[in-house]
């Protein structure tokens, strides 16, 4: 493939992430749980993408955190926050509207 189009395949991808994780945090995880858990879902990220990404989110007031020192190694968790949620809801809008668009332009133009 083209580097031109794995740029714009990693940059569809990119969104998608964002709208995963704040999905996926409804219940508090921590990074490496939540790394393996979006690539069990087939959601492609590493943790060089992942963490600086968690870090942001929780910058915009999209995450909480909180340390959990119980066990031998203390982990950071996350959770979506109040207004994560209402963010969820409104990607998850968008993101339904944007898939059924582009599932039309795709049967259309299979049927041309």
């Amino acid at each position: 493939m083209s580097e031109s189009l794995d740029l714009h395949r990693q940059e569809l991808r990119r969104g998608t992430v964002v709208l995963a994780c704040l999905l996926m945090l409804r219940t508090p995880e921590y990074g490496y749980q939540l790394l393996e858990q979006l690539q069990r879902s087939g959601i492609e990220v590493d943790g060089n993408t992942l963490y600086p990404l968690l870090r942001r989110l929780e910058k915009q007031g999209l995450l909480t955190s909180a340390w959990n020192t119980d066990d031998s190694r203390p982990r950071k968790y996350y959770t979506t926050s109040k207004v994560g949620r209402q963010a969820a809801a409104t990607l998850s809008a968008d993101w339904a509207h944007l898939s059924h668009a582009l599932e039309l332009l795709i049967t259309e133009g299979s049927a041309s």
